[in-house]
């Protein structure tokens, strides 16, 4: 579980993206950590030589916190590693908050940075050796989360075409993005007839695979008062982790998001009725059903009715992924941290024509590994505390 800290006790104040998509030659993932970083210092007008906490995680550095320190020539900061794929920094900003709390550090900086689509999905991130599955040659990792929708399919008659909304939805807020990867409109038709990876799951089921990364700065709520932006605090966070592989996931159906999802609400005193913005980590379709689901958004099976006629999409009921989500903004490999970003641009207004009406409170799930790790955080204004 993430650890216990009071409630409001620490705010984000700058955010910022890398450059994404496909990022100019020899670039490495330390050096999008590194650009996204100074850009959020400058989001929020502080500099470098206020930095003295570095969360950072990639699969393309063993040892991401240090090789960033070095970078940043910040030798004295704090470092925090810990890799849970891509829910890593949403558990890192739990952990910054505490850290901040207890006096560890007082600026706290939370990076990522991937190449994966420069160098190619292999090289930046090799599967394990698995005994008990590498040797049945499943295609990692959209094969396990085909198992899941699969499941879902058998279990609650949920189909294809509501899958697919999933990936509509995300693609009609992407076209009010303009920093999207896609820029074509989508039907659910052109989910259903496009090319099959894993049955159930089409090539447009599944996320993108873009380079980038990005970064958030972190303080107390006392000094988040002087900065530039307005502050976003961290209202409640929770983590809980099921499984590494799939073939030892307890139920295909059902994720850690129901564990997380339930201890953060309840840290920040809060329902998902709540919520004015949603941002789940949709590296496949179904990601999104689950969660909705687990997270309490609707009841276990009824997911593919919640995301069907639009109740997603933008005009919908509920603003989920309103960023495009991974499926059509971007999705670097670990997406988490980019979840959190588009959170908080939308509760300061900042996202121009796919902003939200005025709202006040936005939850962020992260995913890692096959269904594995799941992180759930809730930020809200001020006027929320």
């Amino acid at each position: 579980m993430s650890p216990k800290v009071k409630r409001g006790a620490a705010a984000i104040v700058g955010i910022a993206e890398s450059d994404l998509g496909v990022v100019a030659a020899g670039t490495t993932p330390i050096d999008l950590m590194a650009q996204a970083v100074t850009r959020a210092l400058d989001d929020c007008g502080l500099s470098l030589l206020d930095v003295d906490g570095i969360f950072a995680a990639t699969t393309q550095s063993r040892m991401a916190g240090l090789a960033l320190a070095e970078y940043l020539m910040c030798p004295d900061a704090y470092i925090e590693s810990t890799s849970v794929g891509g829910s890593s920094f949403l558990l890192h900003l739990a952990r910054a908050q505490a850290a901040i709390d207890a006096g560890v550090c007082e600026v706290a900086v939370i990076a990522y940075g991937s190449t994966q689509r420069s160098v190619g999905r292999k090289s930046a991130s090799r599967p394990e050796w698995n005994p008990f599955e590498s040797p049945l040659r499943p295609v990692l990792p959209v094969s396990a989360y085909a198992l899941a929708a699969a499941r879902h399919m058998y279990e609650f008659g949920t189909t294809r075409e509501q899958l697919a909304e999933v990936a509509v939805a995300a693609r009609e807020w992407a076209l009010l993005n303009p920093a999207a990867w896609e820029k074509t409109p989508l039907t659910v038709e052109d989910v259903l007839s496009s090319r099959m990876v894993s049955y159930p799951l089409t090539v447009r089921d599944c996320c993108l695979v873009t380079d980038g990364g990005g970064a958030i700065v972190l303080v107390s709520a006392q000094r988040a008062q002087s900065l530039r932006k307005p502050p976003v605090f961290i209202l409640g966070a929770a983590h809980h982790t099921t499984h590494l592989t799939i073939s030892n996931m307890p139920n295909l159906v059902e994720t850690g998001a129901k564990q997380s999802g339930a201890a953060a609400l309840h840290a920040a005193g809060l329902g998902p009725k709540d919520m004015d913005v949603v941002m789940l980590y949709d590296a496949f379709t179904i990601n999104v059903i689950l969660f909705l689901e687990d997270l309490g958004f609707c009841k276990k099976g009824e997911g593919g009715v919640f995301v069907s006629d639009g109740r997603i999409a933008p005009g919908g009921v509920l603003p989920v992924n309103t960023n495009g989500g991974g499926l059509s903004y971007c999705h670097p490999g670990m997406y988490g941290l980019m979840l959190l970003i588009e959170a908080i641009r939308q509760l300061r207004g900042e996202c121009g024509e796919r902003q939200v009406v005025r709202p006040r409170v936005a939850l962020a799930h992260g995913n890692g590994g096959v269904l594995s790790s799941q992180s759930t955080v809730i930020l809200g204004l001020e006027e929320t505390l």
